[in-house]
Formats: structure tokens, C-alpha cells, sequence
């Protein structure tokens, strides 16, 4: 069973090296909400598709900052909130969007279905821009057919393999992303209904490739590069000779004269780009 009331608490067990390593990325991206124009339109899709505006229990994974929760808790009504989230920083603002909450901090990606603090019997678990952090993204959804009760509806974003392909084909650094087709035959083997499963893509362009880094790091991706061995190496992997052959590369493979294809950040005629691809899932669970 769900439980109805609680307060601010962690999950058990502890945080991986890798989740913590990530979570101190995502604290450090102070200005978020500023920068994350792709990821609040995303949330925007994600609300568009929930079935009902009257839900038993909403299970929200990965809040963050509180982009999705703003936008559930002005469009729907719950009985239940519970809400998760990686980083202890964002605990105080998630409570306060909704104070009948109760708000988890810890790993999102847990096992132990029946005794986990995330519950279970939700009408609507629900996710923008998070799952793609987790070790093995796709067993999500066997995770969410546990949680969710019959015709409970599960709606989520992560990204897809070409999100981010110009910096990933020039840094070899990046999350491994599950394709669409991987998506909807995990959600077929769980017996989920899939209502939804398309891509919403969009182009930035910037004036240079430093502000390319600059918006990474300012929405916090820069944890895309992060692995259990590759702290170190990632201290040190923008020296500045790799910095000037990514900034010479980067122009002579994805720069070109700006339009109206790409929402320019800067204002200048010559631009690169930087390529956000999202997928949108909605299913149902009968």
C-alpha cells in the first residue's frame, strides 16, 4: 500500500558512487530552471498527455528542480503525492509546490518493489527527463508495472541516441540510450498498452562551441560523462589543447549560417548547433 503521509526522508540503501557523483552535478547547476527551455517543454508534452486530471496516487521519479511538479500540481488533483528526487538541495522548494507531499530523497532506481519507500497502488507514475541517469534505464518499466495499479497510466521521457550527437561523436563521452524500438518491447513484455511513443526533437544554436559546454554545464549534463572509474579523468579532460580541438572541430562539423531551423542563443550569423532528442511514452497499465 501507498502511504497517504509522511515527511522529507531518504531511501535505502545509500546513493552508488555514480549517483552521488551525479547528484553533486545536478545540485551544482544552480541556474536550471533558466536554461532548461527543452526540458520545461518536454514537461509541458508530458502534463498534455495525462488521462485524467483526478488521480488516487501520483508517483513523480527524478523531480529535480521541480519543472513537471509545478506544472502536475496546477493540472491535476491527487489523494496521494509522493515525490522522489536525487539531490537533497532541491528537498525544501519540491515540499513547498506541494506541501502534501511527501517528498523522497534518494535513488529513484530501487528493486525492492514491495517494501520501498516509493510504494505502490499509484494511479499515475510519472517522469521528465531522469530515467536515462539510471544503470539499467529499461528496467524501468518493470519496475513502474509493480508500482502502478491496473489502469494506472505511465508517462515518462528520457532520450534517444541521437540526443546530443555532436558533442557524443566528438568527446566519446555520453549516456548509451535505449532506441524507441527497445522502449516499446520492454512496455509490451511488462503487458503495459502503449498510448504514445514519438520523438520531440529541437536544435539550439550557439555563437561557439564553449557555449555549447557553458549550457551543459549550466543544466547540469556535464554528469553524462561520469562512469564508477572516470571521476578522475573527468577532472582533467578539458585541458587547453582539448578544449581548442574541440572548438576547431566542433565548428568544421556542425557550424553553418543561422535560420529559423535552430533557436539561436547569441544573435550572430555563423552558429553551431546542439541537438536535443526526447522520446515521449505514455502507457497504460491494464
Amino acid at each position: 500500500m501507498v502511504q497517504r503521509h509522511g515527511k522529507d526522508t531518504t531511501l535505502k540503501p545509500g546513493l552508488s558512487p555514480r549517483k552521488r557523483l551525479i547528484a553533486t552535478r545536478f545540485a551544482r547547476a544552480q541556474h536550471y530552471d533558466k536554461h532548461a527551455a527543452i526540458q520545461k517543454e518536454i514537461c509541458q508534452r508530458l502534463t498534455a498527455l495525462i488521462m485524467t486530471p483526478k488521480q488516487q496516487s501520483v508517483l513523480e521519479i527524478g523531480a529535480g528542480s521541480g519543472q513537471l511538479t509545478r506544472m502536475l500540481a496546477q493540472s491535476i488533483q491527487s489523494e496521494c503525492w509522493i515525490i522522489n528526487e536525487l539531490c537533497q538541495v532541491h528537498s525544501d522548494i519540491l515540499q513547498q509546490i506541494i506541501p502534501a507531499a511527501t517528498v523522497y530523497i534518494g535513488d529513484g532506481e530501487v528493486t525492492d518493489y514491495e517494501s520501498s519507500a516509493l510504494g505502490r497502488g499509484h494511479s499515475l507514475i510519472v517522469s521528465a527527463n531522469a530515467i536515462q541517469w539510471f544503470d539499467q534505464p529499461l528496467d524501468f518499466i518493470t519496475q513502474a508495472a509493480h508500482q502502478l495499479r491496473r489502469g494506472g497510466q505511465l508517462l515518462f521521457s528520457t532520450f534517444t541516441p541521437q540526443h546530443f550527437h555532436e558533442v557524443k561523436s566528438l568527446t566519446g563521452q555520453g549516456l548509451d540510450y535505449p532506441c524507441a524500438e527497445q522502449w516499446q518491447a520492454a512496455l509490451h513484455q511488462a503487458g503495459f498498452q502503449v498510448l504514445h511513443c514519438l520523438p520531440h526533437r529541437r536544435t539550439l544554436s550557439f555563437t561557439a562551441p564553449y557555449e555549447v559546454l557553458r549550457h551543459l554545464k549550466n543544466t547540469g549534463v556535464t554528469a553524462s560523462a561520469v562512469s564508477p572509474t572516470s571521476q578522475q579523468r573527468d577532472k582533467n579532460f578539458w585541458n587547453k589543447s582539448r578544449l581548442a580541438r574541440f572548438d576547431q572541430q566542433y565548428r568544421q562539423r556542425f557550424s553553418y549560417p543561422n535560420d529559423d531551423k535552430a533557436d539561436n542563443i547569441g544573435g550572430n550569423t555563423d552558429s553551431v548547433s546542439l541537438t536535443y532528442e526526447a522520446l515521449i511514452i505514455s502507457a497504460v497499465k491494464p
